[in-house]
């Protein structure tokens, strides 16, 4: 079976899950109020030098200024973006950050990281664009090959190629999705990514900073650009309007994929049809069951992500050492499902259950690598350690899925996390979707936590008239202090 995409478009979230085999693998949420920055491009101004951290703090006008560090204004330059994995080069570089900026000077950066927790944006001079093929690099003399194409001939027909394309001063990323391309389609790529490049230089001139030049596409155009590869089998939308945006948009710049978009048209929500809405609140889950009794812990800090494993309720049938070997082979998988699909970045220390053969401890690094493979976000895994351990990082762009739909826990003095009221405003939306399928007219009482129903009578509000208004009934709306903030009750009167 080929992977899938499924989107759920509505006018306050966009929600876009990967399956493969069936399984939800990835999953993706943008809310209108609180699009991802990543990949845009402004022109900013440094507002302050910090030499005894070789960093700098730039100014593209948001409420926090964002974060430059010198190794993203002279020196090696990371190869492995939009989920490519590419050899790296290294630019040598010897000059502290106080003689490359000025605080005032106007530069040209792009956002790299979303702000994350308490940290502020960060962003990087070195400007990458991305296409369906290839990404555009300005001013680096460079082109790098994805390694996820792995056969050499076609390796060696596409770097000719490209070399033969590429113009001048621009370095150029061949993506995965290129493999088997032809020539008109690479140079159609290369066009479009030069007049987007060229666009960007002619605006620079005109304003003045700090100013945004360039927006990244949103979510369901991005998943398109970048997941809609040939292993994909089909990409199924449940919006009309989003159905029409992406038809034309991919009959423009890639009209061989048009056959694989498909709009749903049945009753029941999209994600409910597929199995994908049950395994949400799964992935905010801090334990996770092993289907051998065993288990493991999610913890998310600040600064790491811890994993433990358990044997749990498996007690095998051999020696205590083949018991703890079957169950750290099952957390392997079940761990690098989970990475990905919560979407987990920084630091990861992994405690698997302490075997005494050095063996099996190759056994439990060479399969975790193998399920980690699957993974399109750059990482670096190292051995097992003495203690058990396997300590590894993972690229960290966006938040992780149980920080985009949670908040911190106002009932545990923010130890842990509840869901957000936004996220339990938007479950009651479908909530009332799902209602308003069935029965037409009459009314519901909503009952919230003052949170939510604060939210209901205001920012969201409009939204909630719209779907009076779209399904005939009207809605009465009562706060309740009683009730814990992911708890709501709608009754039908």
């Amino acid at each position: 079976m080929t992977s899938e995409i499924i989107i759920n478009a509505s006018p306050e979230e966009i929600r876009v899950a990967l399956l493969e085999m069936g399984q939800l693998a990835e999953l993706y949420i943008e809310r209108k109020k609180d699009i991802s920055l990543v990949g845009n491009i402004y022109k900013g101004k440094v507002i302050k030098i910090l030499p005894g951290m070789q960093s700098a703090f730039v100014s593209i006008g948001l409420e926090k200024a964002t974060f430059l560090h010198v190794a993203d204004v002279y020196s090696s330059f990371d190869y492995s973006v939009f989920g490519e994995d590419i050899e790296e080069e290294t630019i040598p570089f010897h000059l502290p950050i106080e003689e490359l900026l000025q605080e005032g000077q106007d530069v040209l950066v792009q956002v790299s990281k979303d702000p994350i927790g308490t940290k502020g944006a960060r962003v990087t001079s070195y400007i990458t664009i991305p296409g369906r093929y290839l990404v555009l690099m300005p001013g680096v003399e460079h082109i790098g090959i994805s390694r996820r194409i792995s056969d050499e001939k076609e390796r060696t027909r596409l770097k000719e190629l490209v070399t033969s394309l590429k113009p001048q001063n621009i370095g150029l990323i061949v993506r995965t999705a290129s493999e088997g391309c032809a020539e008109d389609e690479i140079k159609k790529d290369i066009d479009y990514l030069m007049l987007l490049w060229e666009n960007i230089q002619r605006k620079k001139d005109k304003v003045t900073s700090p100013h945004l030049l360039y927006s990244d596409l949103d979510l369901a155009f991005r998943s398109v650009r970048d997941l809609l590869g040939h292993e994909v089998g089909k990409l199924v939308v449940d919006s009309e309007n989003e159905y029409n945006r992406l038809v034309e948009f991919v009959n423009t710049y890639f009209p061989k994929l048009a056959s694989k978009i498909e709009l749903y048209e049945g009753e029941e929500p999209i994600l409910d049809a597929y199995g994908i809405e049950i395994e949400i609140p799964k992935a905010l889950g801090r334990r996770v069951w092993l289907k051998s009794g065993g288990y493991i812990v999610i913890d998310q800090t600040e600064a790491l992500i811890s994993i433990d494993v358990n044997t749990g309720k498996f007690v095998g049938k051999a020696t205590l050492e083949d018991t703890i070997l079957k169950t750290n082979l099952e957390a392997v998988r079940e761990i690098a499902y989970q990475i990905r699909l919560r979407n987990l970045g920084g630091i990861i220390i992994i405690d698997f259950i302490d075997m005494e053969k050095e063996e099996n401890k190759n056994k439990l690094f060479t399969a975790f690598q193998e399920a980690m493979s699957k993974d399109r976000v750059k990482s670096t895994i190292l051995q097992v350690s003495e203690l058990g351990l396997i300590q590894m990082t993972r690229k960290r762009v966006r938040e992780s899925l149980g920080r985009t739909l949670c908040a911190p826990c106002p009932y545990c003095e923010s130890k842990g996390f509840v869901k957000s009221a936004t996220t339990v405003c938007y479950e009651i939306f479908r909530e009332l979707k799902k209602i308003g399928a069935v029965r037409k007219n009459g009314k519901v009482m909503i009952t919230a936590n003052p949170l939510v129903t604060d939210l209901l009578y205001e920012e969201e509000r409009e939204r909630l008239e719209e779907i009076e208004l779209m399904y005939g009934f009207k809605s009465i709306v009562k706060a309740d202090k009683s009730f814990h903030q992911e708890y709501y009750e709608i009754v039908t009167l």
